[in-house]
């Protein structure tokens, strides 16, 4: 079973986490990229993000730093790298050295510059998000220059797997990454919902951390089971039967 997330704009590269550390399995293409986003000026990344001025530079910035080995001096974990909404629920800093193997094996955060990351795969500052038209040699867009090679890394981690299972948490926009034609495993969205005026309504910020709060709880309880993520009840969350159907869960509180 594969729990997917999507990446966090916010980043925090200091302290340094005493933790394994592994390499992205991309590095090629991320340097293709990287190099491409080195060449691009702070206007030209206001345009392609929609980012402030003072975002803009800063990312230039970073690009310009950016190199193709990630060593101690210039990278970190992504899990603990990343800190929006997802990863302020995921807690990962909670998370114990048995923890941390079992989501090594079994988590993974879309990006749109490193394809697909591993938990303790180290990566450097940087801002590029899967929906960005950035055109390269492969086509129009991220989507296109990563084609089917992160859904065939999917399918690589699940081969041994015992349920072909993928629990999307991820975002509409980081998900469309993945060719549902090429995946071999069974998917199952996953949507959380609040009581508020009378009915359930989805609220984007709450969300994203319930994303980081299910994930926490697959973690924490070593769930490889599917029908388990049903028990999931943290932060006043349960499973709307009602709501759901045999591939997409609702959760409300």
């Amino acid at each position: 079973m594969i729990v997917l997330l999507s990446p966090a704009k916010s980043l925090n590269f200091e302290p340094d986490v005493k933790a394994t550390r592994s390499q992205p399995r991309f590095k090629n293409e991320t340097w293709n990229l990287a190099s491409k986003m080195k060449t691009k000026k702070a206007k030209d990344l206001h345009d392609m993000m929609s980012i402030s001025q003072k975002l803009a530079d800063l990312n230039v910035a970073r690009y310009h730093a950016f190199t193709k080995s990630h060593n101690r001096d210039n990278s970190k974990q992504a899990i603990f790298a990343f800190t929006g909404d997802v990863y302020q629920g995921l807690r990962a800093d909670k998370f114990t050295k048995r923890d941390l193997e079992f989501a090594q094996n079994h988590v993974r955060i879309l990006s749109g510059l490193y394809g697909a990351l591993r938990p303790l795969d180290v990566i450097q500052p940087y801002r590029l998000e899967m929906g960005t038209k950035l055109k390269t040699d492969k086509g129009k867009d991220l989507y296109d220059f990563w084609g089917e090679s992160v859904t065939k890394l999917i399918n690589k981690d699940l081969k041994n797997s015992p349920t072909k299972v993928v629990i999307n948490l991820a975002s509409q926009e980081y998900y469309k990454v993945i060719k549902p034609e090429v995946l071999d495993a069974k998917v199952y969205d996953i949507d959380f919902r609040e009581w508020r005026d009378g009915k359930f309504k989805f609220i984007s910020f709450n969300a994203k951390k319930a994303r980081g709060f299910m994930t926490h709880y697959i973690v924490k309880n070593k769930i490889t089971n599917p029908e388990k993520v049903k028990g999931f009840n943290l932060e006043g969350y349960t499973f709307n039967e009602e709501l759901s159907s045999d591939s997409s869960w609702t959760f409300t509180r």
